[in-house]
């Protein structure tokens, strides 16, 4: 299972194109460190990255896919530097849910009201980059219950983002790789009904 299939594919993007698209996201992110995601214009997101408005509806419909496409990136950077693997069905919700617990650790600074503030785009993004994950590891193995993947991915996606955030809010936080377990333990008997 790979977090998301877009940032693949966006290997295969002119090299104008990736840098272009690399440019908004970087404006973007140092933009979060400043305010608020809802207090962030199309026009803010322009300056910051020296383009126009124009060049970025060329690439983005709205702040909100930018988002997703950061956050997209992001993972994936996190997922390659971590080395977290997604080889095989065995042990890849454990997988998912370690790379969603670091992320929000490496994203949200600890007492900071990140998480309450940016909540509803930030959550967005990232259950829709775990979601196509799943969804890309039952197009490889279908799952055995026969319910309709796409609400199945996106029960487990929630789930695990829902564990991850509580888990990142939590004063004594167990180890990664102990919630990631917990997290796959709670979550595999959504797979198996």
């Amino acid at each position: 299972m790979k977090p998301s299939c877009r940032a693949e594919a966006s290997k295969d993007l002119d090299p104008r194109v990736r840098r272009t698209r690399k440019m908004l996201q970087d404006a973007l992110a140092q933009l979060l460190k400043e305010k608020e995601f809802d207090k962030i214009s199309i026009g803010d997101i322009a300056e910051a990255s020296t383009l126009n408005r124009a060049t970025f509806y060329d690439h983005y419909p709205d702040k909100f896919a930018l988002l997703e496409s950061l956050v997209a990136t992001q993972f994936e950077e996190l997922i390659a530097k971590r080395n977290i693997r997604f080889d095989s069905c065995e042990g890849a919700l454990k997988s998912i849910a370690m790379a969603v617990c670091y992320y929000l650790a490496e994203t949200i600074k600890p007492g900071s009201d990140a998480l309450r503030q940016a909540s509803t785009p930030l959550e967005t993004a990232i259950v829709s980059v775990v979601r196509r994950g799943i969804l890309d590891g039952f197009a490889q193995h279908p799952p055995k219950s026969g319910m309709p993947v796409e609400i199945l991915s996106s029960t487990v996606a929630w789930a695990i983002y829902g564990a991850a955030k509580e888990w990142v809010q939590s004063p004594k936080r167990m180890p990664v790789l102990k919630i990631g377990e917990t997290i796959e333990r709670m979550i595999m008997p959504i797979l198996l009904s």
